[in-house]
């Protein structure tokens, strides 16, 4: 007996010793925050798409945390990045976040409040008063919604002052790349711990990649997405909306397929970049003291229910990549219903910020107890929105699609048919489920301050025909194409 006790007293002696060994989450760790433009959930190697090569957000998985049902609320026009970014810098949800963050304590506003350096690089989208506000220093900053990724307008930002804006001469990533590479490794305040916020303009259209990451997917072509329709079966009130038209119908398997051979190919190289600012933290001792963020705006239906934009609530649409790697966060991954906005929050309590410091206004849910094995989510349903052409309800198996301006509903069985192939709506058994979601549904738009209705009189026609509805641009114009989105909401 008198072994075992000093064979206990031996173990926790060792165990405590092992701990001083352990290094403890920093108090006030640093964020790398990446952040990519229109990039479907299932684009990313580690969670399954063997087809496309991301080491470098594969690696990110290996040692982080995935949200695999994580969603953007939606959006009330065409340009949803606009709307996106503004639920995920103010925590609020869609009728709630000012585009232009107006009156809203952005997160990284709070973060400088509370001794954070911030700086940005990339698309901002959400009005400069707001980003002189949240960062203190940006570089090759592009003040708008898209532009040719080899000719991108560039503007750095010191204090609030703001420089006169010059054409960048690298592909996009690779600008933005360098200029958080620099912030990095010479251009911090290494007494102070840092946000820095490095949005890319990629996979957004127009779409193109620098030479020679293309062509291995034109010869190893991807599949086409598992739901890949000619046409959208039905008038969903943006069959003609400025991403539809961007190619004629009905959608070809060579014409998609060469879309997604392109759309894949800026992945990787973005992911290139990312492995820089990865490689550029290991080089600075940063790794172990700073939490990597991997997260995108929404997605992208590339061919999926034939459709080419992010304007709908479908899955691979609303759906968006989110993984958390870093001090105090494990490996591992959820199917917990999550949304975007809830990173504010969640970044806020890792970084040690009070409910005083952030926005008075914040909606989103701290996604820490999910990791902790403290609950098994956040929240029973998401809530979804396209103008008001669509509204969606999502649980954990089901799915209700309500069009009001068609009067017509779907229904998807996610756990039994993930790709949203066949509307259970109009089946007798799933009447009493029709009813109960649809009321769900209308509880939820006054939670989330939604004022529009689920069904409308007259409806218009279900069908359309799109014949010489396609706009075929003689070339890129960007400036006119981000007009065109918030003047025509598309």
């Amino acid at each position: 007996m008198r072994i075992l006790i000093q064979l206990a007293v031996l173990l926790l002696s060792t165990q405590a010793v092992l701990a001083q060994f352990v290094e403890a989450p920093p108090e006030h760790p640093n964020i790398l925050f990446l952040f990519s433009d229109d990039q479907r959930s299932d684009t990313i190697g580690a969670w399954g798409n063997a087809h496309i090569r991301t080491p470098n957000i594969d690696s990110i998985v290996e040692r982080g945390y995935s949200f695999r049902r994580n969603y953007c609320m939606g959006s009330m026009h065409g340009a949803v990045c606009v709307p996106s970014r503004a639920m995920l810098m103010s925590g609020r949800s869609l009728y709630r976040a000012p585009v232009d963050l107006d009156g809203v304590r952005t997160m990284p506003e709070a973060l400088r409040g509370a001794g954070y350096q911030t700086f940005a690089t990339g698309k901002w989208h959400n009005g400069r008063p707001a980003f002189a506000r949240s960062f203190e220093l940006g570089r090759n900053v592009m003040f708008q919604g898209m532009a040719n990724h080899e000719h991108v307008p560039l503007v750095d930002v010191t204090s609030g002052e703001f420089s006169a804006q010059r054409t960048g001469e690298d592909f996009s990533s690779t600008l933005f790349a360098d200029a958080a590479e620099a912030f990095l490794t010479g251009g911090r305040d290494p007494d102070r711990p840092f946000f820095a916020y490095v949005a890319f303009s990629t996979p957004h259209d127009p779409r193109q990649s620098p030479p020679g990451y293309a062509e291995g997917y034109y010869d190893h072509r991807p599949p086409l997405p598992a739901n890949f329709m000619p046409q959208h079966p039905f008038n969903n009130g943006w069959m003609t909306g400025r991403d539809e038209t961007l190619a004629p119908w009905p959608r070809t398997p060579a014409m998609i397929s060469e879309q997604v051979c392109e759309y894949y190919a800026m992945i990787t190289h973005m992911d290139e970049q990312i492995g820089r600012l990865l490689a550029a933290l290991e080089r600075e001792g940063l790794t172990d003291s700073t939490i990597v963020v991997f997260a995108s705006d929404h997605g992208l239906a590339l061919g999926s229910h034939g459709l080419l934009g992010k304007q709908s609530l479908y899955e691979h649409s609303m759906g968006c990549p989110l993984i958390i790697a870093g001090p105090g966060v494990p490996r591992g991954e959820t199917r917990a219903l999550t949304y975007l906005f809830d990173l504010y929050p969640t970044l806020g309590s890792l970084t040690g910020l009070g409910a005083a410091d952030m926005d008075p206004a914040i909606e989103g849910r701290d996604l820490a107890p999910i990791w902790l094995g403290d609950r098994d989510g956040v929240r029973d349903e998401v809530f979804l929105a396209y103008e008001d052409l669509m509204r969606a309800i999502v649980l954990e198996r089901y799915k209700l699609v309500r069009y009001p301006h068609v009067a017509f509903t779907q229904l998807f069985d996610l756990r039994a048919d993930p790709f949203e192939l066949t509307n259970l709506a109009g089946n007798d058994e799933q009447r009493a489920r029709v009813a109960d979601l649809t009321e769900r549904l209308e509880r939820l738009q006054a939670e989330y301050a939604d004022k529009a209705p689920l069904t409308v009189d007259p409806p218009e026609p279900l069908e359309i025909d799109l014949t010489g509805r396609e706009r075929k641009p003689d070339s890129f114009q960007p400036q006119w194409i981000v007009q065109k989105y918030f003047k025509n909401g598309g």
